[in-house]
């Protein structure tokens, strides 16, 4: 129901029940369950890699954006330059990850997959995409527009907007 004219919901104390403590340690537990199943099926394709999901991250965000920047990496991926230079390290001497010298600024390193680090990519990623979307399919609609709409409300302020920046550039 709306407040008198200012468009905003009024929301009775019966609707508020998954607000309890209970409902609240439930959907914890969901998305610690929820994660752990995420990331079974690629944790599995690298382990005969000897990579962990740092690396699965990274060639991620590189596959997302071709040319992405050591930089950009790093701020996305919120870990520390020392442990991104040890992930980054390993990909490009297995040549999956290739990094070239900036056009504009020579400092900048640039970074793209090879043609192995897109098969291997694909490889993690289809894995996980055919988790969401029988989990998609199976939920429905309005219930994947609540799930985003939770997911970005759980996510840092400066995340968010980096998020909802990709996701209007698609």
């Amino acid at each position: 129901m709306s407040d008198r004219g200012t468009g905003q919901q009024v929301v009775s104390g019966e609707s508020l029940r998954f607000l309890t403590d209970d409902q609240l340690r439930r959907g914890i537990e969901a998305m610690f369950f929820a994660y752990r199943g995420f990331t079974a099926d690629p944790d599995r394709i690298l382990e005969d890699y000897a990579y962990g999901r740092a690396h699965h991250r990274a060639m991620h965000f590189i596959n997302r954006t071709p040319g992405t920047t050591v930089n950009n990496l790093l701020n996305i991926l919120g870990v520390t330059k020392q442990s991104l230079n040890r992930v980054l390290r390993a990909l490009i001497e297995d040549d999956l990850v290739e990094s070239r010298v900036g056009a504009r600024d020579r400092r900048e390193r640039h970074l793209f997959l090879t043609e192995a680090g897109v098969a291997l990519e694909k490889e993690l990623s289809e894995a996980q995409r055919g988790r969401m979307r029988a989990a998609y399919r199976d939920a429905g609609p309005e219930a994947v527009a609540g799930f985003r709409k939770v997911l970005e409300h759980i996510m840092d302020p400066e995340m968010r907007r980096h998020f909802q920046v990709v996701k209007e550039s698609e």
